[in-house]
């Protein structure tokens, strides 16, 4: 059999599955299809082939990177040898499967976390026989690196790790008031009776907006956010919006409203639009200083539509140039501690889910700037 060297022009099927030259390959394939003239370095995963002997026949440009290893000095060795891998618990792994002498039922083995030279692995492989309980013509592995799986599972025990944390204070509050007034009942005036429950309500309220956004980010994650579209008067809406800040107690002069009518029928899920706009509004009254700038309005969209563009503002000391980055992540809170960190990322979500757009910047007062812009949509009835 010839050896065939990675990086060379042709079919990866030619390269990788194929067996003597003058042998046709098992699967039928079209060289004139899409995989014709595709190089095994083309692909982005690690691609380690063996024959029928166990011999290495191809190792493209990916498994070179994640192995530390030339191509050059492994092709035509025994596969163990090429890639002496190790299970966890330092077991060497290719006596351990055996591909070659084991059951014959085998078609291969599942990706699994191995280790090579010190560093992890996800290593999987397809055993390709001659027939059924035939004997393995081809032994396909490939091999991908842990650093994104890590920083997934990474994400989620902070995301646990934070969920945790925000409801113990509320829990503990509920639970210490309502067993003090199923005990001492009669020992407590209305009023005092009032101000607990008025206390176990907000933080139930707390329990349920965090469940909420949990519930928004496990959609947003896995592109199942409903966009239930009617039409939105966004001017109304920003209004509605700074009243409900100065009812809980900010002043009016706190806040300018700019609009720039006539503003374009806008079709969107009102309960989306008022929670990106709710949460903008809270952050800049939060986080920022002086007066929090509210301007609406139209603007062209890319796609030739028109659109309306929500732009929030305040006076504070703004985001670090270094941060704004990182302002859409999971968690992210600035200088302040507080809050889960999640509602950016899920006013993103929404923003995008309505095939729109959200950035931020430096306000011209220093603060911070944040603008989305809403393409005008389509009503429901009519999607």
């Amino acid at each position: 059999m010839n050896v065939r060297t990675s990086g060379t022009r042709a079919s990866v099927v030619d390269i990788c599955l194929s067996g003597d030259p003058g042998e046709n390959p098992p699967l039928p394939y079209d060289p004139a299809g899409p995989a014709a003239g595709l190089d095994p370095d083309e692909l982005p995963d690690g691609l380690v082939v063996a024959d029928e002997s166990g011999r290495v026949v191809c190792f493209n440009a990916a498994a070179a990177r994640l192995t530390a290893v030339d191509p050059g000095d492994v092709l035509g060795l025994p596969l163990e040898s090429a890639l002496p891998l190790q299970d966890i618990e330092g077991r060497r792994w290719w006596q351990l499967t055996d591909p070659y002498g084991g059951l014959a039922i085998r078609t291969g083995q599942p990706e699994r976390n191995l280790v090579l030279g010190g560093r992890e692995l996800l290593v999987s492989a397809r055993y390709v026989r001659d027939r059924p309980l035939g004997s393995v013509r081809r032994l396909v592995v490939t091999l991908r690196g842990t650093e994104a799986r890590r920083r997934t599972e990474l994400s989620h025990a902070e995301l646990i790790a934070t969920v945790a944390h925000e409801l113990r204070s509320p829990l503990t509050s509920v639970k210490g008031f309502t067993a003090t007034l199923l005990q001492k009942w009669e020992r407590f005036t209305d009023d005092q009776k009032r101000l607990m429950l008025e206390t176990v309500d907000a933080d139930a309220n707390r329990v349920t907006r965090l469940i909420a956004e949990l519930l928004d980010i496990s959609r947003i994650d896995s592109g199942r956010l409903e966009v239930r579209r009617q039409r939105v008067d966004m001017a109304s809406a920003v209004r509605r919006h700074v009243q409900a800040q100065i009812t809980a107690g900010q002043r009016p002069d706190r806040f300018l409203i700019r609009m720039l009518e006539p503003l374009p029928d806008m079709w969107a899920d009102p309960d989306k639009v008022d929670q990106v706009l709710g949460n903008l509004l809270e952050n800049a009254v939060r986080h920022g200083e002086g007066t929090v700038t509210i301007e609406v309005a139209p603007t062209p969209m890319t796609t030739g539509t028109e659109g309306t563009t929500v732009t929030v503002s305040d006076e504070g000391p703004g985001i670090p140039e270094e941060s704004m980055s990182r302002v859409f992540t999971r968690f992210w809170r600035g200088s302040k501690r507080g809050g889960t960190g999640l509602g950016l990322y899920i006013v993103k979500g929404i923003v995008e889910a309505h095939g729109g757009t959200i950035t931020v910047g430096r306000a011209p007062a220093g603060g911070a700037q944040f603008r989305f812009t809403l393409p005008v949509g389509t009503p429901a009835f009519m999607a």
